[in-house]
């Protein structure tokens, strides 16, 4: 891939573990403090409210990046667009925000935390990352982001030393979002002009937002669904605390793959615009295969370090997030080819109906799931429904694109990625065998470890694309002596 998409990649990856990583480092702090409830209490309500902020953000991510991307060499036009789209957001979201106050803010039970996370909805309206992504500028977002989420991790090991401060958690959070959100806006002058209030024209992207109104918000429900209707239907608040931990530490790991789809996006819009078919089938190719290369292993190692990590991690009390991980780890694989499909194909050439469905049926049936399997099984069955409803996207739309692009040839060529994350499985698995009980060594020697094997693996394999790596390394290197 051209060197502009692979440090897009790079600084995509950065962002997209940083909105993962700050919660996932302060969580054996959080889950000590606060403890199950107040993780639950906290997963429970923030679900409530992202789904209100959600309703206000209709499409717009997803048509703001791809518009943005279209216009990336017309100043003009890109101007008319940031400013018809961000009108837009402030309706949609003071709409919302004006529903919410109305509606659960009334709550007894959760009725501070929810008056806090109103200033979610700010931080939403402020949010213009879409508006980067599009313009493939990815370091703009890292950046300032980055050093407000470390600021505010350093608060939450500060302030938040108590089950009471349930409160103060919330507030942090919400705070780090505003104020990362409205310092990106530095950047802006320097990639639009003034335009007239006037010459806006905010009719012409009602219909697209609504199309991609339904998918973005099937999305959002789908990913917030499984916490909600655990709450609603074992009203125990650690069961939601269970699942949540686990699914944050597996969007930790999914957030590497899938941040290829974030770059890819406005690259493959932008040649679907000159209508460069040929190159957007290249690049769909390079994509499985870098997916295939870091997805499988880390599946594979998620499940290998599950019973050793989280105990080690999160502390006592959690050895129900053990298995949360070990049945939603396969979710990494599966969301990211559909991620290349989905997001990386689909929606920048225009098939939003095919992506539409496609996310619409999973919602539906994550959610009959749910409604089959949490009074049995509580969390672990959210955890089985995610996983069956995720393998009904990806086939879907894996099936629908079976004119343009196959994937069954590309899977037997890879096969050895397969082959090496199972090697290295087993190599994990020994480790249990050396250290009986969970220990920040045992972690450390199964993830390096395990890194170790998988490439140790592929380099007796002579698999391609690491042979050719550590060729470009060797000569860069041999080169820098020679200076």
């Amino acid at each position: 891939m051209k060197k502009s998409v692979f440090r897009n990649y790079i600084y995509n990856i950065i962002y997209q573990l940083l909105i993962l990583i700050v919660p996932f480092l302060v969580m054996p702090h959080i889950s000590r403090t606060l403890g199950a409830d107040g993780i639950g209490m906290y997963g429970y309500s923030n679900s409530v409210t992202q789904y209100f902020i959600l309703l206000g953000c209709a499409g717009l991510n997803l048509y703001g990046q791809r518009e943005s991307a279209y216009c990336q060499d017309n100043i003009e036009k890109r101007s008319t667009v940031f400013f018809e789209l961000f009108c837009i957001r402030i309706f949609c979201l003071m709409v919302s925000l004006l529903i919410f106050l109305f509606t659960v803010c009334n709550s007894t039970k959760y009725g501070t935390i929810f008056q806090i996370q109103t200033l979610e909805f700010f931080a939403a309206i402020l949010d213009i990352s879409w508006f980067f992504q599009g313009m493939e500028e990815f370091k703009k977002i890292v950046i300032r982001n980055s050093i407000v989420k470390v600021l505010g991790a350093v608060c939450i090991f500060i302030f938040v030393a108590s089950p009471e401060d349930i409160w103060k958690y919330t507030l942090i959070y919400a705070l780090s979002n505003f104020i990362g959100n409205i310092s990106v806006w530095l950047y802006l002058p320097n990639y639009l002009i003034k335009v007239k209030f006037k010459d806006l024209k905010f009719k012409r992207h009602i219909r697209m937002i609504l199309l991609l109104f339904v998918p973005q918000i099937a999305t959002s429900i789908y990913n917030l669904l499984d916490k909600s209707m655990i709450g609603w239907l074992t009203k125990n608040d650690s069961e939601v605390a269970f699942y949540e931990q686990a699914q944050k530490i597996m969007k930790t790991a999914l957030a590497i793959p899938t941040a290829l789809g974030t770059v890819m996006m406005p690259k493959i819009a932008s040649l679907y615009k000159k209508s460069e078919k040929n190159q957007i089938i290249e690049y769909l190719k390079k994509s499985f295969h870098i997916i295939c290369i870091i997805a499988f292993p880390l599946c594979f190692g998620m499940i290998g370090i599950s019973k050793t990590f989280i105990p080690w991690f999160l502390g006592n009390g959690y050895d129900k997030s053990v298995w949360n991980l070990i049945i939603l780890s396969p979710i990494i694989v599966i969301v990211s080819f559909s991620n290349i499909v989905g997001v990386q194909f689909l929606l920048p050439v225009g098939r939003h109906k095919t992506y539409t469905i496609s996310v619409v049926a999973g919602t539906i049936v994550n959610f009959l799931l749910n409604l089959i399997l949490i009074p049995v099984f509580f969390s672990i069955g959210a955890a089985i429904a995610s996983v069956c409803a995720e393998i009904l996207v990806a086939v879907f739309q894996l099936w629908s694109i079976r004119n343009d692009f196959t994937i069954q040839g590309k899977l037997k060529k890879y096969y050895q990625y397969i082959f090496a994350s199972i090697i290295m499985y087993f190599a994990i698995f020994f480790v249990d065998f050396i250290f009986k009980k969970p220990s920040a060594t045992a972690v450390f020697l199964k993830v390096v470890g395990g890194g170790i094997v998988y490439f140790s693996v592929l380099f007796m394999m002579k698999d391609k694309f690491l042979l050719n790596g550590l060729r470009k390394v060797t000569e860069q290197l041999f080169q820098k002596k020679l200076r």
